[in-house]
C-alpha cells in the first residue's frame, strides 16, 4: 500500500482557506449565513487581521448591540484623519440578504489583498442592522423572491420597518444608527436591498440617492460623473444596469421616474448630511448566486471610485453647505417634473395577460422568451412644489425635549439661553393638515400640511435652545423643524398635543360675553355680519357662531394649533 505525505505548510494553507470562507461560500450558493455564523465569521477576520478592526456599538430592539467592521490598510481606524469613508449597511430588511453575505467576502478579500487594496479609504460595515428581523428566520416571507433558502424577516424586533424610522426613529437600531453615521461621516453611503415589482433582464438596478436632494454642484457630480461612471465600471465587468424600476403592479414598457428617496429613507436621510448614497437592488426573480456577485462587484466599484477621488468628493461636499445659508430657499415638497425627460434603452420582457388559473380574471405575466430592448420615458428631474426661506434660527423651547434629544443625536449645536429674553420671532399657526385614516410605521401621520405666519415678539425662558442654521446639520434642521416639510416632526406626530384643544365653554354662560365681546369691537363684529350674510351653515348654526367668537377673544387658549418652534429671520 502506498501512503501519500502532505506537507504540514500546505495542510496549514488549506486549513486557513477554510477558516476564511464564508457560510454562503460553504453552502450551495442558495443559502445565506445565520446571524450567529455572520458575527462570529467578522470576530475571525478581526483576531486574525491588523487591518480589520470590530466594533460593538449601540443597542437595538432585540437586545444585540449594532456592530462596525472597518478595513483600514495601513491599520489607522481614526475616523475623523481618514482621507475618505465609505459606510455600507447590511440587512435592514433581512428577508433581502445579499448585502450580508457579499460583504463578509468583501472585507475578507481586501484584508487577503485579493482585491486591490484602497490607499485612501476606511471601508465600514454594519454586518447585521436589523438583528431582530435576521434572527426571526424563515423560507417563507418573501414569496415573489428566488432564494436562498432561509433568510430573515422585515419588521424589526418590534415589527417596524427601519427604512421608515430614520427621522422619527423610533427604534433603538435608529439610534444607533445615528451615532455610528457622525461617528463614520461617510462620503458615500450604500445600503443593500432586492427589489420587488415588474420583471426584466437585469440582476442588478439601483437607487441613486436624487441629484436635486443632494444640491447643488455635489448633486450634479453625482447625476452627471459618479453614478455614469459606476454603472460603466459594472458594464466592464459585463453587469447591465437600470435604475431602480419604480413602479409595481405595472409594466416598465412605458416608463418610470427616478425613486424620490425623503428623509424617512436610508439615503435620504444620509442625503441631509451631504452624504452620497446608493441603493443597490438586484432582482428578486434572478439566482441568489448572480444577485450576491452584482452586489459584491457594485461595493468594490464604489470603493475604487471613492478612493481614486476622494479629494474632490471632500470638496464638494464641504462647498455645498453654501448653498444653505440663511436667506435662501429650500424644496420642501416636490414633484415629477413631466417637462423634463430622458430616454434610456430598457432591456425587459414582453408583458402578456391570460386568465387566471385562480380567478378566472386576466393577470399579467412575463414571457421570459421574448426578450426586448426598448428605448423608454425615465423621468429623473422633479421640480419643488413648496419652499420655504432659509432663516438664520430656530428657537425650540426646552420642554420639546423629545425632539431636542433627537437634535442632539444628529450632532445639532444648540446654544441656550443665558437668561429669559424678549425675540422679535416668525410664529407658525397650523392652517390645516390632514391625518392616515389607517397606521403607518406605528403612527397615524399627518400630510398636506399648511401654515400661516405671523411675526410675535414672545418671551422666552432660560435654557430654551437657539439653533443656528449656520451648520453641517442646516438640511436634517430644516426637514425636522418646518411642518410642511414631507417627514417634519410635525407630520411625523410630535405636536399632536397642540392639535387638541384644551379649554371650551358653556354655551348658555358664553351667550352674554359673546354679545359683550362684539359690542366692544365694532370691527370683530363687522367680520361676524359679514359671514354671517356668506356662509349659509354658518348663519343657520348657533353654537358655530359663539365658537368663532369665542376663537377671536382672548378667552382663546394661545395654544391650539400654535406650532412651538420659532424662527428668527
Amino acid at each position: 500500500m502506498k501512503l501519500s505525505f502532505i506537507p504540514l505548510f500546505l495542510i496549514s494553507i488549506i486549513s486557513f482557506s477554510q477558516n476564511l470562507k464564508t457560510p454562503y461560500e460553504k453552502g450551495n450558493g442558495n443559502q445565506s449565513t445565520t446571524y450567529t455564523e455572520c458575527i462570529a465569521f467578522y470576530k475571525n477576520l478581526d483576531s486574525q487581521f491588523e487591518s480589520i478592526k470590530m466594533q460593538e456599538m449601540g443597542v437595538t430592539d432585540s437586545g444585540e448591540p449594532l456592530h462596525i467592521v472597518t478595513f483600514s490598510e495601513n491599520k489607522n481606524f481614526d475616523f475623523n484623519k481618514a482621507k475618505a469613508t465609505i459606510l455600507i449597511n447590511n440587512g435592514i430588511h433581512p428577508g433581502e440578504p445579499d448585502g450580508i453575505d457579499a460583504s463578509m467576502m468583501l472585507l475578507r478579500d481586501l484584508a487577503t489583498h485579493k482585491l486591490q487594496v484602497p490607499q485612501n479609504t476606511l471601508v465600514v460595515v454594519i454586518p447585521v442592522y436589523n438583528i431582530g428581523g435576521m434572527l426571526n428566520r424563515n423560507s417563507y416571507s418573501r414569496a415573489n423572491q428566488n432564494g436562498p433558502e432561509a433568510y430573515g424577516f422585515r419588521g424589526n424586533a418590534r415589527n417596524y420597518d427601519l427604512n421608515r424610522d430614520f427621522i422619527k426613529s423610533d427604534s433603538r437600531n435608529s439610534r444607533s444608527f445615528q451615532e455610528i453615521f457622525h461617528l463614520v461621516n461617510p462620503d458615500m453611503f450604500i445600503d443593500n436591498h432586492v427589489s420587488n415589482g415588474a420583471d426584466y433582464q437585469y440582476t442588478f438596478t439601483c437607487i441613486a440617492t436624487h441629484h436635486q436632494r443632494l444640491g447643488g454642484k455635489l448633486g450634479e457630480f453625482y447625476k452627471k460623473e459618479m453614478h455614469p461612471g459606476l454603472m460603466q465600471n459594472l458594464k466592464t465587468k459585463k453587469i447591465e444596469s437600470s435604475p431602480y424600476v419604480n413602479i409595481h403592479g405595472d409594466i416598465p414598457d412605458n416608463g418610470f421616474s427616478q425613486f424620490m428617496d425623503s428623509p424617512r429613507y436610508a439615503t435620504g436621510y444620509t442625503t441631509l448630511f451631504n452624504t452620497l448614497g446608493a441603493v443597490p437592488e438586484t432582482h428578486m426573480l434572478k439566482p441568489y448566486r448572480d444577485r450576491v456577485r452584482v452586489t459584491y462587484e457594485y461595493m468594490v466599484s464604489a470603493i475604487n471610485y471613492v478612493d481614486q477621488n476622494h479629494t474632490k468628493i471632500k470638496s464638494l461636499r464641504e462647498d455645498n453647505l453654501e448653498n444653505y445659508k440663511a436667506g435662501k430657499t429650500y424644496p420642501l415638497q416636490w414633484e415629477i417634473d413631466s417637462s423634463k425627460i430622458s430616454y434610456m434603452d430598457f432591456k425587459g420582457y414582453e408583458a402578456h395577460y391570460k386568465p387566471s388559473a385562480v380567478s378566472g380574471k386576466n393577470r399579467l405575466y412575463y414571457d421570459r422568451k421574448q426578450p426586448f430592448t426598448k428605448q423608454i420615458p425615465f423621468y429623473a428631474d422633479y421640480k419643488a412644489t413648496k419652499e420655504v426661506k432659509i432663516p438664520e434660527f430656530y428657537i425650540v423651547p426646552k420642554s420639546q425635549w423629545t425632539i431636542i434629544e433627537l437634535l442632539q443625536l444628529n450632532n445639532i449645536e444648540m446654544q441656550p439661553l443665558s437668561k429669559n429674553t424678549e425675540i422679535e420671532v416668525e410664529a407658525y399657526k397650523i392652517t390645516n393638515y390632514e391625518t392616515a385614516r389607517i397606521p403607518y410605521e406605528g403612527h397615524y401621520g399627518h400630510f398636506n400640511t399648511t401654515v400661516s405666519k405671523s411675526v410675535e415678539k414672545i418671551t422666552f425662558r432660560k435654557g430654551d435652545y437657539m439653533i443656528s442654521t449656520n451648520q453641517k446639520g442646516v438640511k436634517y434642521i430644516l426637514e425636522t423643524l418646518e411642518p410642511e416639510a414631507v417627514d417634519s416632526f410635525f407630520n411625523w406626530n410630535f405636536f399632536d398635543p397642540i392639535l387638541q384643544q384644551k379649554e371650551y365653554f358653556s354655551a348658555y354662560v358664553f351667550e352674554d360675553l359673546a354679545k359683550e365681546i362684539l359690542d366692544k369691537n365694532p370691527q370683530l363684529k363687522a367680520e361676524f355680519e359679514a359671514k354671517k350674510q356668506t356662509d349659509a351653515k354658518f348663519s343657520e348654526n348657533g353654537y358655530s357662531q359663539l365658537d368663532w367668537i369665542y376663537k377671536h377673544s382672548p378667552y382663546y387658549e394661545k395654544a391650539h394649533l400654535q406650532y412651538p418652534i420659532y424662527r428668527i429671520k
